[in-house]
């Protein structure tokens, strides 16, 4: 049950991100960080892109080393892929120190409300998920 629904979490994500790439704005100025009202950075239509596509290859390695028994065994790529993936989410949830994280020193704006309640925690969650099925 973890890695399906881990895999739908991660395919709506890409999908919100090829959304984004498509042009479409919902969600949009709250999920980029902000420094004195403006955005922090401006993501490009490829880097855009280039996300959906590590989310959709993050919700196929959980597929994978979730359902296949010729993936699940210690030691193998998809094993590794897995705590590596794992990884990144907790960095991710960590954050950079500034702007992205829990530990932020840049509060009091729309995206660090929503990163300290929901994009930061779902990255912590996230990587349990990926560290639960490396080791199961």
């Amino acid at each position: 049950m973890v890695p399906t629904l881990l895999a739908s979490t991660l395919f709506l994500l890409a999908g919100l991100h090829f959304y984004w790439a498509a042009g479409g704005t919902w969600g949009k100025h709250i999920a980029i960080p902000e420094v004195n009202g403006k955005p922090a950075f401006s993501p490009s239509r490829i880097s855009t892109i280039a996300v959906a596509f590590a989310l959709v290859g993050a919700a196929c390695v959980a597929i994978l080393r979730g359902f296949f028994l010729f993936s699940s065994f210690p030691g193998s790529p998809a094993h590794w892929a897995t705590i590596a993936i794992g990884f990144a989410f907790l960095l991710r949830a960590i954050g950079e120190f500034r702007l992205i994280g829990f530990f932020k020193r840049i509060r009091g704006t729309a995206f660090a409300s929503w990163d300290t309640w929901l994009f930061s925690p779902l990255c912590l969650l996230i990587a349990f998920c990926f560290f639960f099925i490396a080791a199961s």
